[in-house]
């Protein structure tokens, strides 16, 4: 007879009590587990560390960590909407507020916490909001609508990033603060001093040392916030981030044993009072603390689950050390950063000029790191929190690990030093150790990494690290770690393209010959091809540079399986007169093309044979038609909906902005395809959020997202500036495109290149916002030769009688291809696979890559 599962509920579905489940039903031994989740929300588990996301025109299922599909695949049952409201222990059955009872054989706490408000007179009133879930975020918004002035009553991490919000909602905003200094738990007076005149300089307003007695009517605003010092504040709306408290009511009722403080203590299985119930996450107490960083409750979440299967992973604590953003300006928080330990001893570097703040605390002896406080530049943070968390020995002289260069000492200690158990990601608790592990099992990139440890996918503040340990694993392996761009040129696509542009080089010829050796290969010829192609835009098809060009771009289409082509031209935002499509319904009647409408709000035409190429182009050209350059490494669509032109919703005219960036960047050669779409509101029907540059209109102006795909490995856009003009939206496209030419590497989409770009998103919008490089103008500059320089390559070809020789498929006859073979399929021709050759190969077929040593 089967062995009936073990029952394990999971009352609440947060990140903690998600990352259980997922962990739980990607274990070896999942089948044995029968997983039902009660989620006191409208919906399942989403990044609350991300939520100021929302406010900057991220969408609620952009923060979905899980989707019903993903629980359905794994057979986990859930329940929305639906709150756990009792437990009997002795018959192991819980109660919602439904009425639904549920018998357990384990069951799980995850029940996270809720905002402290402050016990003020006059709290409750409207307008008076907590910072925690979607739906708080909702009512912040609505309020914020009604509002000019907002206050945030809390100056902690949660309360700056709730400030954040604000700010970016537009409203005249203040932080207010009991203590005498900003992040008072997290850094020392020093840090939060620099803390508070940065963000004031973003123009906020800081209140600390404030103690609010009483919310009251205003005379000039909604509210007036009286303090204790006699001191007031008027405001339209205030929000209390002022902590944390744990969600610990359901154990408090049921008899668990709790805290003196509160919390459900655990132990370090994370198993309360009762064996058969565990407690993760920020309601749970372990050694007398609460954690109120996700990752520790990951790390609480891997415990049960290890004790739940028999593994012996236990939960020991974690470090409460952080890195993260607040309004722009860099924040690190590593250990004691309060020199609390006896005998503790500081070095301290302060760069006013430059606004860095930088403090070491080290132990007496001065062998061990302590702790340490950076504002400003948190570059050291990867390297100082291996030092404080495995305890190694400082260098003779601590300060050279702040200092910028101290004259004969090493500065950098590197990764190599560091212990195989020191944490590289806090997020997913990646060691380096694991990281290693991965590169020894093939995973030689970046992007391997991420997919395979999980590490750099949660706040990404360890890509940097990443892509360290990764070069140092593969020198120790003997493979030699160069940028170079093949064995005929000892530079980097980036260096390659610099000399290109510094030295005026145009052609392969030239480039090989001063900066390279023999004959070169199909890794370089295309490179070069499409860097020349990019900067100086010529015609890919002339003498000096067709012998660069794959394929594809000889014959400017995409040769298919049977050795036919497929013909696309250029549709800009899929916008098109009847006569237009009238006239592509002749030509794909008249040499029986199998027609297809593509996502990207094209047509395709298939099935050309190379002969009919040049007089399908010839009618295409004349009705006005471009080449869409679907066979190139270039911009191939700019997607929209229909916008304010039609849509009852729609802010902007996506439709026209749509037509100017195709029109503008549709001669751009780029290290790999590109696509961009446009969103009239942010319904985002064009999706926009997963392109390479996506545009979403707002009230205020356009919203633009980068580095986003689709394809094998799918990643989201990130929103890189908010409220844009029409013409500084063309100014940040400008520079990101030409800065992605000069600086990615061979075939790398932009999602890859900002990745593993160091500083990532912040870095870029550094160069192209602040122009930190000072080479916008040079950018720009770029863009306008492309754009000025742009011809149709198919109309070239058809006026060279010399090109248009190519197009025949014997150089001594004719003759047409008549092998090809067709079947009917949907009131169209389809090529027939005729033999196993013409069929995609097997993975069994496939040629295997390795890496030489």
């Amino acid at each position: 007879m089967a062995q009936s599962k073990q029952k394990i509920i999971v009352v609440g579905n947060g990140m903690v009590g998600h990352k259980f489940i997922e962990s739980l039903v990607t274990h070896e031994d999942a089948s044995q587990y029968s997983i039902t989740t009660f989620s006191e929300e409208p919906r399942l588990a989403y990044d609350r560390v991300q939520l100021s996301a929302y406010f900057s025109g991220s969408t609620v299922d952009d923060l979905m960590l899980t989707t019903p599909s993903y629980y359905d695949e794994h057979g986990v049952r859930y329940l929305v909407n639906e709150k756990v409201i009792g437990i009997d222990k002795d018959a192991k059955t819980i109660t919602t507020s439904s009425g639904l009872v549920e018998p357990y054989d384990t069951l799980i706490l995850a029940t996270g916490s809720f905002p402290f408000v402050p016990p003020i007179p006059g709290k409750d009133q409207d307008h008076c909001l907590v910072y925690r879930t979607i739906e708080d975020l909702e009512a912040i918004t609505a309020s914020a609508a009604e509002s000019e002035v907002g206050v945030v009553v809390g100056g902690g991490l949660l309360g700056l990033e709730c400030a954040n919000a604000l700010h970016n909602l537009k409203l005249t905003s203040h932080v207010v603060e009991f203590a005498p200094q900003l992040m008072a738990v997290q850094i020392d007076e020093g840090g939060g001093a620099l803390l508070r005149q940065k963000i004031e300089a973003l123009g906020v307003s800081v209140h600390t040392g404030k103690n609010t007695s009483e919310i009251v009517a205003g005379t000039e605003r909604r509210y007036r916030m009286n303090f204790a010092d006699g001191s007031h504040l008027e405001t339209d709306m205030i929000v209390f981030s002022a902590g944390i408290r744990p969600q610990d009511a359901l154990a408090r009722e049921f008899n668990l044993t709790l805290g003196e403080r509160g919390g459900i203590v655990i132990n370090d299985h994370c198993q309360t009072s009762d064996p058969s119930i565990y407690a993760i996450g920020e309601c749970a107490l372990w050694d007398n603390k609460i954690y109120g960083l996700v990752a520790p409750g990951y790390s609480m979440a891997k415990a049960a689950v290890a004790h739940i299967t028999g593994g012996d992973v236990t939960f020991q604590g974690a470090d409460m050390s952080t890195k993260l953003k607040l309004m722009g300006v860099d924040v690190g928080s590593i250990g004691d950063t309060h020199a609390r330990t006896e005998g503790a001893l500081t070095y301290t570097y302060f760069n006013q000029p430059e606004g860095v703040y930088k403090r070491l605390v080290v132990s007496s002896d001065q062998q061990t790191l302590l702790g340490a406080v950076l504002i400003g530049d948190t570059s050291d943070y990867g390297t100082l929190l291996p030092m404080m968390l495995e305890k190694m020995p400082l260098p003779e002289q601590p300060e050279v690990l702040i200092l910028p260069a101290v004259e004969g000492a090493d500065n950098a200690l590197g990764v190599a030093a560091l212990p195989d158990s020191a944490q590289v990601c806090s997020c997913h608790d990646v060691s380096k150790g694991d990281i290693a592990a991965a590169v020894a099992d093939g995973a030689c990139d970046v992007a391997s990494l991420k997919s395979c440890t999980k590490a750099g996918t949660g706040c990404g503040g360890c890509v940097t690290m990443m892509g360290q340990v990764l070069n140092s694993e593969l020198e120790k392996m003997g493979v030699e770690v160069n940028d170079h761009l093949c064995e005929h040129f000892a530079y980097s696509r980036q260096e390659l393209f610099d000399i290109i542009r510094t030295k005026q080089i145009k052609t392969f010829a030239d480039l090989i010959d001063q900066y390279g050796s023999g004959m070169g290969c199909m890794t370089c010829k295309p490179a070069v091809g499409s860097m020349l192609a990019t900067y100086w835009n010529e015609y890919v098809l002339s003498d000096k540079h067709i012998h660069l060009q794959d394929t594809n771009d000889i014959f400017l289409a995409n040769m298919q399986k049977d050795g036919t082509y497929s013909v696309v031209p250029r549709i800009a935002a899929g916008e098109i007169t009847p006569q237009g499509l009238i006239t592509l319904g002749e030509i794909g009647k008249k040499y029986d093309l199998y027609t297809k409408i593509t996502g990207g709000q094209r047509i395709d035409f298939f099935g050309a044979q190379l002969h009919e190429l040049p007089l399908i182009w010839q009618e295409l050209t004349e009705a006005g038609f471009e080449t869409g350059h679907a066979y190139g490494k270039s911009l191939r669509t700019v997607k929209s909906c229909v916008g304010s032109t039609w849509c009852r919703y729609g802010m902007l005219d996506s439709v026209s902005m749509a037509v100017l960036l195709e029109m503008r960047y549709k001669g751009l050669r780029s290290p790999h395809k590109l696509k961009m779409a446009v969103s009239g509101c942010t319904r985002e029907c064009a999706e926009a959020q997963g392109k390479d540059i996506g545009v979403i209109a707002t009230d205020k102006g356009w919203n633009l997202y980068v580095c986003g795909n689709g394809g094998m490995k799918p990643r989201h856009a990130d929103l890189f500036a908010t409220d844009l003009d029409d013409a500084t939206l063309l100014q940040y496209i400008d520079r990101i495109l030409m800065f992605y030419c000069r600086t990615a590497d061979r075939l790398q989409r932009t999602s890859t290149w900002m990745d593993n770009m160091e500083g990532g998103l912040a870095y870029l919008k550094s160069v192209v916002i602040d122009d930190k490089l000072n080479i916008g103008e040079d950018l720009e500059a770029d863009m306008a030769r492309v754009i000025d320089t742009y011809e149709c390559e198919w109309k070239k070809t058809l006026q060279s009688p010399e090109r248009l020789k190519r197009f025949a498929h014997f150089i001594n006859s004719d003759a047409t291809d008549d092998s090809l073979a067709y079947e009917p399929d949907r009131g169209q021709n389809k090529a027939r696979i005729a033999s196993k050759s013409m069929a995609p190969p097997t993975d069994a077929e496939r040629i295997p890559v390795t890496i030489a040593k």
